[in-house]
């Protein structure tokens, strides 16, 4: 069953895991597991300035992700989001939506751990995607059984 929008925004509101998928130089595709924000539309992740998705999206700004969860077999629940990326470069936006991106994950108290702190003060850019395309299923909800 498909997904109204009001129900992708609050699938995409609760804390999962993202999978990224750019496209190399020579084509093939790169798909990495990613944390994430959803806000006002909008799909945000954090990278290294020279990771592999940055340079990627730089060389090429298509993008496809993937956020699911899954009850085992074909009981699970999908958005997928497609479109152009655009990177957010400057240090300081960077940094703000990071720690909103990690707070996500690992709560405010989080933020001062010295692994969060190590991440924050990396080279870092911002992914942006405002979608232009979603597909989504959601297998999740209970179906009413059918009399023969």
């Amino acid at each position: 069953m498909a997904m109204t929008q009001a129900e992708i925004d609050n699938f995409l509101l609760g804390v999962h895991l993202a999978r990224v998928a750019t496209v190399r130089p020579d084509g093939r595709p790169h798909v990495v597991p990613v944390w994430y924000l959803w806000k006002e539309g909008r799909f945000y992740f954090e990278t290294a300035r020279k990771a592999v998705k940055a340079n990627n999206l730089r060389n090429n700004p298509h993008i496809a992700i993937t956020v699911d969860v899954t009850a085992g077999g074909l009981r699970l629940k999908y958005v997928i989001l497609e479109g152009q990326a655009t990177l957010i470069e400057d240090n300081n936006m960077a940094r703000q939506i990071a720690e909103r991106i990690y707070s996500r994950y690992v709560g405010v108290e989080g933020l001062q751990t010295p692994t969060v702190q190590e991440m924050l003060d990396a080279d870092i850019v911002i992914v942006q995607l405002i979608p232009t395309k979603f597909i989504t299923m959601d297998q999740l909800a209970p179906t009413p059984l059918s009399v023969v």
